[in-house]
C-alpha cells in the first residue's frame, strides 16, 4: 500500500509561479507535480495508492490511484488518515512534491528496508550534489554526516498504526533536527546540542523508548530527498527536466 499525503500549501512567489496554492498541482512534465510520486509508488510495486489532498487534488487524481481522501486542515490529522489507509499491511507514504522520483530508487528503497520497522533514506552531501549541481541544498548536518533526507518513509506491516501518535509528533518537528532529538529524550538532546548526535544514536534510543527498529538507509538515492519548498526548488526542477 501506498499514500500520498498533498496537503501542502505553496504562498508568495512559489503560489504566483505554479498559479495555485496547492503544491501537489504545480505544473510539471506535461502533468502535475504529485503525478511522479504516483508513478514511482505504482512501478515501486504498490498494489493500491490512495492520494490525501483537497477537492482540486482527489478530482485531479481521481482516475490515476486507487482511492482518494478528503484532506483534514492539520498536517497530523492528514498523517493518521495516510496511516489508516494501511490497514495492517505495509506501508509506503510519500510525500506529493517530488520532481524526481521514479519507481527504480522507490524500489530499491524498499527492498533495502525490508525487516525493519520504519525506514527512512539519507543520501550523503556528495552523491546529492553530485546529481544536483547547483541546486538549492536540502543537506543538514547529523554528527560527523552531512545529509539529505528523505520525503519517503517504508511501514512494515501493522507498525504504521501503532506507531500513529509519535509518528504526528515527528511530523510536526520534521523540518527541525533540535525538535527530533527532543523527542527522544534529554540524552539525545544534550548529544544534539554538543554536536555529537549521530544517526546510530537516533535508531538506538528509537528501540529504547519505541520499542521499534527504526533504520536510517544511507546512501539512498538523492531523487528520494529533493522535494519542493520554495520558488528555486521549483525552478530548478523545471530546469533539469527541460535538460532531459
Amino acid at each position: 500500500m501506498a499514500a500520498i499525503t498533498a496537503g501542502g500549501r505553496a504562498d508568495g512567489p512559489l503560489a504566483a509561479a505554479i498559479g495555485t496554492r496547492v503544491k501537489a498541482l504545480a505544473p510539471f512534465a506535461g502533468g502535475k507535480l504529485i503525478d511522479t510520486s504516483i508513478s514511482a509508488a505504482r512501478a515501486a510495486g504498490a498494489k493500491q495508492v490512495a492520494v490525501i489532498g483537497g477537492s482540486e487534488v482527489r478530482e485531479h487524481c481521481a482516475s490515476l490511484v486507487d482511492l482518494t481522501i478528503d484532506e483534514a486542515p492539520d498536517g497530523r490529522e492528514n498523517l493518521r488518515l495516510a496511516i489508516e489507509t494501511a490497514a495492517g499491511e505495509p506501508l509506503l507514504l510519500l510525500a506529493s512534491d517530488l520532481p524526481f522520483v521514479t519507481g527504480d530508487v522507490t524500489h530499491a528503497f524498499v527492498e533495502r528496508a525490508l525487516g525493519c520497522d520504519v525506514a527512512l533514506p539519507l543520501a550523503s552531501e556528495e552523491t546529492y550534489r553530485r546529481a544536483y549541481p547547483g541546486a538549492p541544498s536540502h543537506v543538514t548536518r547529523v554528527g560527523k554526516d552531512r545529509v539529505a533526507n528523505g520525503s519517503v518513509v517504508y511501514f512494515a506491516g501493522g507498525v504504521a498504526p501503532r506507531m500513529l501518535e509519535v509518528a504526528q509528533r515527528l511530523f510536526a518537528a520534521r523540518k527541525s533536527l533540535f525538535g527530533m532529538a527532543r523527542l527522544l529524550g534529554p540524552t539525545l538532546l544534550v548529544r544534539f546540542v554538543v554536536n555529537r548526535l549521530e544517526i546510530e544514536h537516533v535508531e538506538k534510543r528509537a528501540h529504547e523508548v519505541l520499542g521499534i527498529q527504526a533504520r536510517a538507509i544511507r546512501d539512498a538515492s538523492p531523487a528520494l530527498c529533493y522535494d519542493v519548498d520554495t520558488l528555486d526548488d521549483y525552478r530548478y526542477a523545471l530546469e533539469r527536466l527541460a535538460q532531459g
